[in-house]
């Protein structure tokens, strides 16, 4: 993930595997889920960047079902990006790609790494600032290929309400922690998608109250 912030220790749950594999389990919770995402809202071949891609368990499942598309995972933090790398080595899949250093919330990364068919974000936004969230968005809409697409996953507040009394827990603990991040609304990301000049596509309900919004690069 991007920058560390002082987060309670249930926003990122990351526990030591074999070598230097970690293991996520909200990533093997949703893995499923979203992958079926990909198959109906992304494209079947060409390029993609996966931001912040954590423990890399995403990458190696995506990847493998994946094959046609070359997937680049991503990560600010070392011990994830070798964590990455460690789960490739146990995917069939030659498309998966070495983890590169990126910080999501970093301006001037699209340029960098522009021409991507799709890119995906996974959990991250709630556990960002409003301006790194608006620059990560800013960032990706430049990195996109003309009819990319950009899936966006992650728990949002609703119309600026949350969904659940646990969602509203945790949304209060990462604010008490760090009154710069917690939960964005659905509706203000929606604006800055447009500001950076992506177009929705569709917006996905998810499991555990969790949302995917799917948008697109017209040009």
């Amino acid at each position: 993930m991007p920058q560390r912030r002082d987060l309670p220790e249930t926003a990122s749950t990351a526990t030591p595997g074999d070598g230097a594999r970690l293991h996520a389990p909200a990533a093997e919770r949703n893995a499923a889920q979203i992958l079926d995402l990909l198959r109906h809202q992304g494209p079947e071949t060409g390029r993609v960047l996966e931001l912040a891609a954590g423990t890399g368990q995403h990458a190696a499942i995506f990847a493998a079902a994946l094959p046609g598309l070359e997937w680049q995972p991503s990560d600010i933090d070392p011990d994830r990006r070798a964590s990455i790398d460690a789960w490739a080595t146990t995917a069939n899949a030659p498309n998966l790609r070495p983890a590169i250093e990126l910080d999501a919330t970093a301006p001037g990364w699209g340029t960098a790494q522009a021409g991507q068919n799709m890119i995906l974000l996974v959990n991250l936004m709630h556990l960002i600032s409003t301006p790194e969230a608006k620059t990560v968005i800013a960032e990706v809409a430049k990195a996109l290929a003309p009819q990319g697409r950009f899936i966006l996953y992650g728990p949002f507040l609703r119309d600026g309400d949350a969904t659940s009394e646990g969602d509203a827990r945790f949304d209060a603990s990462l604010r008490a922690q760090d009154p710069e991040i917690g939960y964005k609304d659905d509706f203000d990301v929606i604006d800055w998608l447009h500001e950076a000049g992506l177009d929705l596509v569709d917006v996905v309900e998810m499991p555990a109250n969790n949302l995917a919004l799917v948008s697109q690069k017209a040009f």
